[in-house]
């Protein structure tokens, strides 16, 4: 889990999302990318954040989009984030005794526009909240962070600030993640999208 290095939170705000993401890729100690994508748009208003082993993480976001094409055409509807979250939880139980090394952090807003955000540990097992999730090498120093600044019913912008903040500083405290991020807050009305430079050492 910690060979490749991760850093994903996400975080619920006042009708809205944000899942954020570092962009390293690395070998334990040796970078090699610094433009690495680990957040993933799932439909319009779901995204994944997949923390752990990279040839991992480019398995199952191919495994999960060919799965949310195929719910929207059986079920003529989008998925929900609930349901997407259950999909992916019985994906990774499938594999319980040979299972991916991925942690996943999934972030979305319903049919209500109502925020919901979770977790999973690697077979699946689902961590649901009101608050914020985190997963990856520096799982730890996001929840300090994160414990921090977490307020209830924040902005869009407010929540942005927050969870950038989080990211950038719980990373600068982990050796195998950061060279900066990635944030995405979900709102009813668009997708926010921004990058964020860190420490590039």
């Amino acid at each position: 889990m910690e060979y490749n290095g991760a850093a994903i939170v996400a975080m619920v705000g006042k009708n809205c999302v944000a899942i954020a993401a570092d962009k390293r890729l690395g070998a334990q100690a040796m970078t090699v990318s610094t433009n690495f994508q680990k957040v993933f748009p799932m439909t319009d208003k779901t995204y994944i954040g997949l923390a752990g082993l990279a040839t991992d993480v480019s398995t199952l976001h191919s495994k999960f989009r060919r799965k949310v094409t195929e719910y929207a055409m059986e079920e003529n509807r989008t998925i929900e984030p609930k349901t997407f979250a259950h999909v992916v939880s019985a994906t990774l139980y499938e594999k319980r005794f040979g299972p991916y090394f991925i942690e996943p952090v999934i972030a979305g807003l319903d049919a209500n526009n109502e925020p919901f955000i979770c977790s999973m540990d690697l077979i699946g097992c689902i961590n649901f909240a009101k608050d914020f999730v985190v997963a990856g090498t520096a799982s730890q120093n996001l929840y300090g962070m994160a414990e921090s600044l977490w307020e209830p019913n924040l902005e869009p912008e407010e929540l942005f600030e927050a969870v950038g903040q989080t990211l950038l500083n719980a990373v600068d405290r982990n050796a195998v993640s950061g060279w900066g991020g990635i944030v995405h807050v979900i709102t009813p009305e668009r997708i926010i999208t921004r990058e964020l430079k860190g420490r590039m050492d």
